[in-house]
């Protein structure tokens, strides 16, 4: 095993970072399966709060007060899409931020500079940044 000093200098081996590339997985973002715009709606009736104000709803209509029953909808529709536009926003503003990583990374591997595919980098290497260069994390 190398010093820490020592591992500064050269790198991880080629045969550190595959080992720990077995042992760590890519560095990359969890690829998930996107959720569809009417599920993140439908989503959005999910919150106990709004259950308790769809049951106001069918209560007030139960009695009679249908202009109670149509404000308290006109507000639980607003409330779910108020929801779904802040969260689609954010699934979107997600998937930017994977499409922004870096595709290449120029790290220290056995004591040169080495380019490799910003997904191979593991924990341990050490990246060499240039002025304007993204970071492969």
């Amino acid at each position: 095993m190398k010093s820490g000093q020592d591992l500064e200098a050269v790198g991880l081996t080629q045969q550190e970072a595959e080992r720990r590339l077995a042992e760590f997985g890519p560095n990359e973002l969890q690829k998930e399966k996107g959720v569809s715009p009417l599920k993140l709606f439908v989503e959005q009736f999910e919150d106990i709060l709004m259950i308790i104000l769809l049951i106001a709803t069918l209560l007030s209509v139960y009695l009679g007060e249908i202009t109670d029953a149509i404000v308290i909808f006109a507000i639980v529709l607003a409330c779910a899409t108020l929801g779904f536009i802040q969260e689609y926003r954010s699934e979107r503003a997600l998937e930017a931020l994977k499409k922004m990583t870096a595709p290449t990374a120029l790290v220290l591997r056995d004591g040169k500079e080495t380019v490799i595919q910003a997904r191979e980098v593991v924990p341990g290497d050490v990246i060499i940044l240039r002025t304007g260069d993204r970071v492969p994390a």
